[in-house]
């Protein structure tokens, strides 16, 4: 697909190490599921915690609010001399600190908050998500469902209250981008894949404004 981008343009790809809390709450409920689909007797042998799918049986792992980017300063110094960044794939490494070395943890962190976290860090003027649908919506699924357009801080922040976000797919995008709003005042889009140049522009996609 084109995008328009240079093609003497540089590219590099950052292994990306992500600060969490060795406290937090989330190690004491693993929720997010990994791996493969095993039997209840298979399951049954694993010294994981284990949970039931529709598929079978998954290990699950904890998935604790990303804190910090390690490689912050690194990935803002690479984008200062015209590279576009690969960054905070699949969430990104889990690490916590200890004094001044970091440990990794067994954990899967939500990408779209550890994208949250790296556009906060580096000051970036616009943070898009990009996904397969054209927005956030309200009523989900039903006749009166309606994608949001441009909206403000509390209408959305409501929404989100009344649970038209779910936790498993839009309700992660829509906190992302929320927290970028709220801790930088810039702009924050979730639009279709397809609609990136559109809603940079102001034209697609849900966006919060003031």
């Amino acid at each position: 697909m084109e995008i328009g981008i240079n093609g003497e343009q540089y590219f590099v790809t950052v292994i990306t190490y992500v600060v969490v809390d060795e406290k937090d709450t989330a190690f004491h409920n693993p929720t997010k599921p990994i791996g493969p689909f095993y039997t209840e007797e298979e399951a049954s042998k694993l010294p994981y915690t284990m949970t039931k799918t529709d598929k079978g049986y998954r290990r699950v792992v904890a998935s604790p609010r990303p804190l910090a980017i390690v490689e912050r300063r690194e990935i803002k110094k690479l984008i200062a001399l015209d590279f576009i960044v690969i960054c905070c794939g699949g969430g990104g490494i889990p690490v916590i600190r200890q004094e001044r070395k970091f440990t990794g943890v067994e954990a899967v962190i939500d990408k779209d908050l550890a994208s949250s976290v790296l556009a906060q860090e580096i000051n970036s003027d616009i943070f898009v998500i990009a996904t397969d649908v054209e927005g956030a919506a309200i009523h989900w699924g039903k006749p009166e469902q309606k994608v949001l357009g441009k909206v403000t801080l509390s209408e959305i922040s409501e929404y989100a209250k009344e649970g038209h976000f779910p936790a498993g797919s839009m309700g992660p995008k829509v906190e992302a981008i929320t927290q970028f709003f709220q801790n930088t005042g810039n702009r924050g889009v979730i639009c279709q894949l397809g609609d990136i140049d559109k809603a940079v522009k102001g034209e697609a996609g849900t966006e919060i404004i003031k």
